[in-house]
Protein backbone atom coordinates (compact mmCIF):
# COMPACT_ATOMS: atom_id res chain seq x y z
CA UNK A 1 0.00 0.00 0.00
CA UNK A 2 0.97 3.80 -0.46
CA UNK A 3 2.92 5.05 2.70
CA UNK A 4 0.73 8.19 2.57
CA UNK A 5 -2.75 6.56 2.60
CA UNK A 6 -4.08 7.81 5.65
CA UNK A 7 -1.88 10.70 6.32
CA UNK A 8 -2.94 13.65 7.49
CA UNK A 9 -5.05 15.67 4.58
CA UNK A 10 -4.91 19.00 3.67
CA UNK A 11 -8.71 20.36 5.74
CA UNK A 12 -7.57 18.36 9.17
CA UNK A 13 -3.59 20.20 8.70
CA UNK A 14 -3.54 22.31 11.55
CA UNK A 15 -1.38 25.34 11.25
CA UNK A 16 1.61 25.98 13.77
CA UNK A 17 1.77 27.00 17.59
CA UNK A 18 -0.64 29.66 18.41
CA UNK A 19 -3.23 29.64 14.77
CA UNK A 20 -3.22 30.67 11.63
CA UNK A 21 -3.75 34.51 10.94
CA UNK A 22 -6.41 36.27 9.20
CA UNK A 23 -6.07 36.76 5.32
CA UNK A 24 -5.02 40.64 5.85
CA UNK A 25 -1.57 38.95 7.29
CA UNK A 26 -0.94 37.82 3.79
CA UNK A 27 1.35 39.93 1.70
CA UNK A 28 -0.47 41.02 -1.78
CA UNK A 29 -4.06 39.43 -0.29
CA UNK A 30 -5.43 42.57 1.55
CA UNK A 31 -2.79 44.66 1.54
CA UNK A 32 -2.47 46.57 -1.94
CA UNK A 33 0.53 48.90 -1.71
CA UNK A 34 2.21 45.86 -1.50
CA UNK A 35 0.59 44.43 -4.69
CA UNK A 36 1.10 48.06 -6.24
CA UNK A 37 4.27 47.89 -5.55
CA UNK A 38 5.28 44.95 -7.34
CA UNK A 39 3.19 45.66 -10.59
CA UNK A 40 5.25 48.95 -10.55
CA UNK A 41 8.24 47.24 -9.81
CA UNK A 42 7.08 44.49 -13.07
CA UNK A 43 6.79 47.50 -14.97
CA UNK A 44 9.93 48.87 -14.63
CA UNK A 45 11.56 45.98 -15.91
CA UNK A 46 9.27 45.16 -18.46
CA UNK A 47 7.28 48.27 -19.49
CA UNK A 48 4.09 47.82 -20.73
CA UNK A 49 5.10 50.37 -23.97
CA UNK A 50 8.22 50.35 -25.55
CA UNK A 51 11.05 52.07 -23.62
CA UNK A 52 14.74 53.62 -24.80
CA UNK A 53 15.54 52.67 -20.81
CA UNK A 54 14.10 49.31 -20.84
CA UNK A 55 15.75 48.54 -24.60
CA UNK A 56 19.01 49.84 -23.18
CA UNK A 57 18.88 47.04 -20.32
CA UNK A 58 17.07 44.39 -22.56
CA UNK A 59 20.55 44.34 -25.21
CA UNK A 60 23.24 45.04 -21.86
CA UNK A 61 24.08 48.26 -23.03
CA UNK A 62 24.54 51.77 -21.25
CA UNK A 63 24.29 53.69 -24.67
CA UNK A 64 23.12 52.59 -28.07
CA UNK A 65 26.10 54.51 -29.55
CA UNK A 66 25.96 56.10 -32.73
CA UNK A 67 22.44 54.94 -33.78
CA UNK A 68 20.08 57.67 -35.36
CA UNK A 69 17.30 58.30 -33.19
CA UNK A 70 14.81 57.38 -35.56
CA UNK A 71 16.48 53.66 -35.75
CA UNK A 72 16.77 53.89 -31.60
CA UNK A 73 13.05 54.33 -31.78
CA UNK A 74 12.69 51.23 -34.35
CA UNK A 75 14.54 49.36 -31.83
CA UNK A 76 12.31 50.20 -28.97
CA UNK A 77 9.43 49.27 -31.12
CA UNK A 78 10.84 46.22 -32.16
CA UNK A 79 12.59 44.51 -28.84
CA UNK A 80 9.37 45.57 -27.16
CA UNK A 81 7.39 43.06 -29.99
CA UNK A 82 10.40 40.04 -29.39
CA UNK A 83 11.10 40.26 -26.06
CA UNK A 84 8.60 41.77 -23.88
CA UNK A 85 5.42 41.66 -25.25
CA UNK A 86 4.97 37.63 -25.17
CA UNK A 87 5.80 37.76 -21.66
CA UNK A 88 3.59 40.70 -20.34
CA UNK A 89 1.06 38.74 -22.33
CA UNK A 90 1.00 36.03 -19.74
CA UNK A 91 2.13 37.88 -16.77
CA UNK A 92 -1.48 40.41 -17.21
CA UNK A 93 -3.83 37.34 -18.09
CA UNK A 94 -2.88 37.02 -13.71
CA UNK A 95 -1.45 34.02 -11.58
CA UNK A 96 -0.91 33.63 -7.80
CA UNK A 97 2.84 35.95 -8.22
CA UNK A 98 3.69 32.86 -5.41
CA UNK A 99 6.87 33.14 -5.85
CA UNK A 100 7.36 37.13 -4.95
CA UNK A 101 5.13 36.81 -2.46
CA UNK A 102 6.72 33.94 -0.61
CA UNK A 103 10.17 36.32 -1.23
CA UNK A 104 9.28 39.18 0.41
CA UNK A 105 6.81 37.31 3.02
CA UNK A 106 10.70 35.77 4.47
CA UNK A 107 11.91 39.31 4.14
CA UNK A 108 9.61 40.31 6.32
CA UNK A 109 9.90 37.76 8.76
CA UNK A 110 13.37 38.09 9.39
CA UNK A 111 13.14 42.40 9.37
CA UNK A 112 14.36 43.33 5.90
CA UNK A 113 13.59 45.86 4.12
CA UNK A 114 10.71 44.57 1.39
CA UNK A 115 10.22 47.81 -0.19
CA UNK A 116 13.71 47.92 -1.33
CA UNK A 117 13.51 44.12 -2.74
CA UNK A 118 10.37 44.39 -4.56
CA UNK A 119 12.05 44.59 -8.02
CA UNK A 120 13.98 41.25 -7.48
CA UNK A 121 10.98 39.83 -6.04
CA UNK A 122 9.33 41.06 -9.51
CA UNK A 123 12.12 39.29 -11.39
CA UNK A 124 11.03 36.10 -10.02
CA UNK A 125 7.82 36.64 -11.59
CA UNK A 126 8.94 37.32 -15.07
CA UNK A 127 11.27 34.41 -14.32
CA UNK A 128 8.59 32.04 -13.59
CA UNK A 129 7.00 33.22 -16.51
CA UNK A 130 9.72 33.60 -19.23
CA UNK A 131 9.58 29.19 -17.67
CA UNK A 132 5.87 28.95 -18.71
CA UNK A 133 6.14 30.18 -21.82
CA UNK A 134 9.03 27.45 -22.94
CA UNK A 135 7.13 24.67 -21.33
CA UNK A 136 4.05 25.38 -23.01
CA UNK A 137 5.78 24.98 -25.78
CA UNK A 138 7.81 22.17 -25.42
CA UNK A 139 4.02 20.56 -23.54
CA UNK A 140 2.32 21.57 -27.16
CA UNK A 141 -0.21 23.67 -24.25
CA UNK A 142 -3.25 24.96 -25.59
CA UNK A 143 -4.26 26.52 -22.26
CA UNK A 144 -2.80 28.92 -19.77
CA UNK A 145 -4.25 31.01 -17.23
CA UNK A 146 -7.61 31.19 -19.05
CA UNK A 147 -6.33 31.64 -22.68
CA UNK A 148 -3.95 30.98 -25.32
CA UNK A 149 -0.42 29.92 -24.70
CA UNK A 150 2.10 32.64 -25.93
CA UNK A 151 3.25 30.56 -28.69
CA UNK A 152 -0.32 30.06 -30.20
CA UNK A 153 -0.27 34.27 -29.74
CA UNK A 154 3.17 34.91 -30.89
CA UNK A 155 4.75 31.95 -32.54
CA UNK A 156 6.97 29.43 -31.40
CA UNK A 157 10.58 31.25 -32.26
CA UNK A 158 9.35 34.62 -30.71
CA UNK A 159 7.63 32.97 -27.46
CA UNK A 160 11.02 30.64 -26.99
CA UNK A 161 13.33 33.45 -27.03
CA UNK A 162 11.44 35.52 -25.15
CA UNK A 163 10.22 33.00 -22.54
CA UNK A 164 14.75 32.01 -22.11
CA UNK A 165 15.20 35.85 -21.71
CA UNK A 166 13.23 36.17 -18.98
CA UNK A 167 15.35 34.23 -16.81
CA UNK A 168 18.07 37.35 -17.21
CA UNK A 169 15.94 39.74 -15.33
CA UNK A 170 17.20 38.82 -12.10
CA UNK A 171 20.53 40.23 -12.91
CA UNK A 172 19.60 43.71 -13.37
CA UNK A 173 17.27 44.06 -10.35
CA UNK A 174 19.95 42.68 -8.45
CA UNK A 175 22.18 45.31 -9.31
CA UNK A 176 19.89 47.82 -8.97
CA UNK A 177 18.60 46.22 -5.39
CA UNK A 178 22.37 45.78 -4.19
CA UNK A 179 24.23 48.11 -5.76
CA UNK A 180 27.31 48.07 -3.69
CA UNK A 181 27.68 44.89 -1.43
CA UNK A 182 29.63 42.46 -4.12
CA UNK A 183 29.25 39.55 -1.74
CA UNK A 184 25.75 39.74 -0.73
CA UNK A 185 25.11 40.15 -5.16
CA UNK A 186 27.26 37.32 -5.48
CA UNK A 187 25.30 34.51 -3.69
CA UNK A 188 22.07 35.80 -4.70
CA UNK A 189 23.26 35.43 -8.06
CA UNK A 190 24.60 31.94 -8.02
CA UNK A 191 21.60 30.65 -5.83
CA UNK A 192 19.62 32.24 -9.23
CA UNK A 193 21.97 30.42 -11.78
CA UNK A 194 22.05 26.90 -9.56
CA UNK A 195 17.74 27.40 -9.67
CA UNK A 196 17.99 28.03 -13.27
CA UNK A 197 20.06 24.36 -13.74
CA UNK A 198 17.87 23.01 -11.60
CA UNK A 199 14.88 23.40 -13.32
CA UNK A 200 16.32 22.53 -16.61
CA UNK A 201 17.29 19.61 -15.28
CA UNK A 202 13.35 18.70 -14.17
CA UNK A 203 12.33 19.78 -17.34
CA UNK A 204 14.90 17.26 -19.19
CA UNK A 205 13.40 14.21 -17.18
CA UNK A 206 9.71 15.36 -17.53
CA UNK A 207 10.36 16.06 -21.56
CA UNK A 208 12.62 12.37 -20.95
CA UNK A 209 8.70 10.88 -19.35
CA UNK A 210 8.96 8.54 -16.97
CA UNK A 211 7.35 5.32 -19.49
CA UNK A 212 9.80 3.12 -19.37
CA UNK A 213 9.91 2.99 -15.11
CA UNK A 214 6.19 3.30 -15.23
CA UNK A 215 6.17 -0.31 -17.76
CA UNK A 216 8.30 -1.92 -15.03
CA UNK A 217 6.66 -0.57 -11.92
CA UNK A 218 3.40 -1.39 -13.33
CA UNK A 219 5.06 -5.39 -14.23
CA UNK A 220 5.95 -5.43 -10.84
CA UNK A 221 3.44 -4.19 -9.11
CA UNK A 222 5.55 -2.10 -6.54
CA UNK A 223 5.28 1.87 -7.25
CA UNK A 224 7.68 2.89 -5.39
CA UNK A 225 10.47 3.82 -7.59
CA UNK A 226 8.52 5.75 -10.09
CA UNK A 227 7.28 7.47 -7.31
CA UNK A 228 10.44 8.48 -6.46
CA UNK A 229 11.19 9.37 -9.82
CA UNK A 230 8.14 11.79 -10.50
CA UNK A 231 9.22 13.38 -6.62
CA UNK A 232 12.50 14.24 -7.78
CA UNK A 233 11.81 15.36 -11.55
CA UNK A 234 8.78 18.05 -9.32
CA UNK A 235 11.40 19.00 -6.99
CA UNK A 236 14.12 20.24 -9.77
CA UNK A 237 11.31 21.75 -11.81
CA UNK A 238 9.08 23.07 -9.28
CA UNK A 239 10.96 23.01 -6.02
CA UNK A 240 14.18 24.33 -6.69
CA UNK A 241 12.80 27.76 -8.01
CA UNK A 242 10.99 28.37 -4.36
CA UNK A 243 13.69 27.64 -2.66
CA UNK A 244 15.69 30.23 -4.91
CA UNK A 245 13.00 32.39 -3.79
CA UNK A 246 12.93 31.57 -0.07
CA UNK A 247 16.63 31.38 0.49
CA UNK A 248 17.40 34.66 -1.61
CA UNK A 249 14.59 36.26 1.06
CA UNK A 250 16.93 34.97 4.24
CA UNK A 251 20.18 36.15 2.45
CA UNK A 252 18.67 39.74 1.85
CA UNK A 253 17.26 39.39 5.24
CA UNK A 254 21.03 38.69 6.65
CA UNK A 255 19.88 35.16 8.34
CA UNK A 256 22.19 32.99 9.58
CA UNK A 257 23.04 29.61 7.83
CA UNK A 258 20.72 27.48 9.16
CA UNK A 259 17.81 29.79 8.74
CA UNK A 260 18.68 29.83 4.98
CA UNK A 261 18.95 26.29 5.11
CA UNK A 262 15.84 25.81 6.85
CA UNK A 263 13.95 28.02 4.87
CA UNK A 264 15.33 26.70 1.58
CA UNK A 265 13.86 23.05 2.37
CA UNK A 266 11.03 24.57 2.99
CA UNK A 267 10.31 26.46 -0.26
CA UNK A 268 11.78 22.86 -1.74
CA UNK A 269 8.95 21.42 -0.34
CA UNK A 270 6.26 23.95 -0.75
CA UNK A 271 7.08 23.75 -4.25
CA UNK A 272 6.87 19.91 -4.27
CA UNK A 273 3.55 19.67 -2.99
CA UNK A 274 2.16 22.82 -5.08
CA UNK A 275 2.92 20.36 -7.97
CA UNK A 276 1.96 17.14 -6.27
CA UNK A 277 -1.38 19.08 -6.21
CA UNK A 278 -1.35 20.57 -9.70
CA UNK A 279 -0.88 16.56 -10.33
CA UNK A 280 -4.24 16.29 -8.76
CA UNK A 281 -6.27 18.91 -9.88
CA UNK A 282 -5.40 18.09 -13.78
CA UNK A 283 -7.79 15.39 -13.40
CA UNK A 284 -10.62 18.16 -12.98
CA UNK A 285 -8.86 21.00 -14.88
CA UNK A 286 -7.18 23.89 -13.14
CA UNK A 287 -9.59 26.39 -12.66
CA UNK A 288 -8.95 30.39 -10.85
CA UNK A 289 -11.83 32.81 -10.21
CA UNK A 290 -14.24 30.39 -12.00
CA UNK A 291 -12.61 30.25 -15.21
CA UNK A 292 -10.39 27.00 -16.50
CA UNK A 293 -6.55 27.72 -16.75
CA UNK A 294 -5.86 24.44 -17.98
CA UNK A 295 -7.67 21.71 -19.47
CA UNK A 296 -9.27 19.17 -17.59
CA UNK A 297 -7.34 15.74 -18.17
CA UNK A 298 -4.43 17.27 -19.95
CA UNK A 299 -1.30 15.50 -18.11
CA UNK A 300 -3.31 11.92 -19.30
CA UNK A 301 -4.17 12.88 -22.37
CA UNK A 302 -0.13 13.53 -23.16
CA UNK A 303 0.12 10.34 -21.09
CA UNK A 304 2.44 11.92 -19.29
CA UNK A 305 3.26 10.02 -15.37
CA UNK A 306 1.52 11.68 -12.36
CA UNK A 307 1.52 11.19 -9.12
CA UNK A 308 -1.46 9.81 -8.72
CA UNK A 309 -1.11 7.38 -11.54
CA UNK A 310 2.06 6.44 -9.64
CA UNK A 311 0.37 6.11 -6.48
CA UNK A 312 -2.32 3.99 -8.08
CA UNK A 313 0.46 1.28 -9.21
CA UNK A 314 0.25 0.05 -5.20
CA UNK A 315 -3.51 0.69 -5.10
CA UNK A 316 -4.78 -1.19 -7.88
CA UNK A 317 -5.46 -4.91 -8.50
CA UNK A 318 -2.48 -5.54 -11.07
CA UNK A 319 -4.41 -6.51 -14.04
CA UNK A 320 -7.00 -3.64 -13.29
CA UNK A 321 -3.29 -0.84 -13.32
CA UNK A 322 -2.28 -2.23 -16.21
CA UNK A 323 -5.33 -1.63 -18.45
CA UNK A 324 -5.35 1.39 -17.09
CA UNK A 325 -1.57 2.44 -17.84
CA UNK A 326 -2.17 0.44 -21.43
CA UNK A 327 -4.80 2.84 -22.44
CA UNK A 328 -3.11 6.09 -21.53
CA UNK A 329 0.41 5.41 -22.15
CA UNK A 330 1.32 6.57 -25.39
CA UNK A 331 -0.70 10.25 -24.95
CA UNK A 332 -3.72 8.88 -27.89
CA UNK A 333 -5.85 8.59 -24.94
CA UNK A 334 -9.51 9.99 -25.98
CA UNK A 335 -11.91 12.09 -23.66
CA UNK A 336 -13.54 9.00 -23.18
CA UNK A 337 -10.55 7.02 -21.57
CA UNK A 338 -9.58 10.00 -20.08
CA UNK A 339 -12.17 10.36 -18.21
CA UNK A 340 -12.58 6.53 -17.15
CA UNK A 341 -9.00 6.55 -15.98
CA UNK A 342 -9.56 9.75 -13.96
CA UNK A 343 -12.74 8.00 -12.34
CA UNK A 344 -10.71 5.30 -11.52
CA UNK A 345 -7.72 7.21 -9.81
CA UNK A 346 -10.81 8.73 -7.90
CA UNK A 347 -12.15 5.84 -6.76
CA UNK A 348 -9.09 3.81 -5.87
CA UNK A 349 -7.64 6.48 -3.41
CA UNK A 350 -4.51 7.58 -5.40
CA UNK A 351 -5.85 11.07 -4.90
CA UNK A 352 -6.37 11.10 -1.31
CA UNK A 353 -2.38 9.55 -1.16
CA UNK A 354 -1.27 12.22 -3.13
CA UNK A 355 -2.86 14.83 -1.28
CA UNK A 356 -2.00 13.68 2.13
CA UNK A 357 1.68 13.28 0.62
CA UNK A 358 2.00 16.95 -0.39
CA UNK A 359 0.13 18.13 3.19
CA UNK A 360 2.49 15.57 5.59
CA UNK A 361 5.47 16.46 3.80
CA UNK A 362 4.57 20.57 3.87
CA UNK A 363 4.05 19.88 7.55
CA UNK A 364 7.56 18.31 8.53
CA UNK A 365 9.44 20.59 6.77
CA UNK A 366 7.68 23.80 8.02
CA UNK A 367 8.45 22.15 11.57
CA UNK A 368 12.11 22.78 11.02
CA UNK A 369 11.12 26.42 10.54
CA UNK A 370 9.35 26.31 13.72
CA UNK A 371 12.49 25.01 15.65
CA UNK A 372 14.74 28.27 14.81
CA UNK A 373 12.58 31.36 13.87
CA UNK A 374 10.25 32.66 17.06
CA UNK A 375 6.69 32.63 16.78
CA UNK A 376 4.66 36.11 15.54
CA UNK A 377 2.09 36.98 13.21
CA UNK A 378 4.69 37.25 10.65
CA UNK A 379 5.72 33.69 10.99
CA UNK A 380 1.82 32.62 10.76
CA UNK A 381 1.44 34.27 7.96
CA UNK A 382 4.12 32.85 5.78
CA UNK A 383 2.80 29.29 6.93
CA UNK A 384 -0.63 30.24 5.95
CA UNK A 385 0.80 31.99 2.54
CA UNK A 386 2.36 28.64 1.71
CA UNK A 387 -0.16 25.99 2.78
CA UNK A 388 -2.87 28.33 1.12
CA UNK A 389 -0.67 28.11 -1.86
CA UNK A 390 -0.55 24.24 -1.73
CA UNK A 391 -4.50 24.40 -0.90
CA UNK A 392 -5.07 26.65 -4.35
CA UNK A 393 -6.68 29.05 -2.22
CA UNK A 394 -4.61 32.20 -2.98
CA UNK A 395 -6.12 34.84 -4.92
CA UNK A 396 -5.55 35.63 -8.75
Amino acid sequence: MSNFVGAVSAPGLVPPRSGEPGADSLPGRTERPWAARLEEALDDLYAVRPDAAVTRQLCALAELGDVPAEVAEQADRRLHSALIRPVRYLVDAGGARLRPRLLLAVIDLLGGDVSRYTPLAAAMELMHTGSLIVDDVQDRAILRRGRAPAHAVFGIATAVNAGTAAYFTFDQALRHTVPDDVVLRAAVTETCLGVLRSAHAGQGLDLEGHRAEMDAAVAAGCGCEVQHLVRLTHRLKSGAPVRACMETGALLAGAGEDVQAALGAFGETVGVSYQVIDDVLDLDGVVRGGTATKRAGEDLFNGKVTMPLAHAVDLLEKARMTHLWKGLRDGRAGRRRVAKAAETLRACGALDASRSEAFTRLRCAWQRVEDLVEDSPKTRALWTLAHQAVSRQLSA
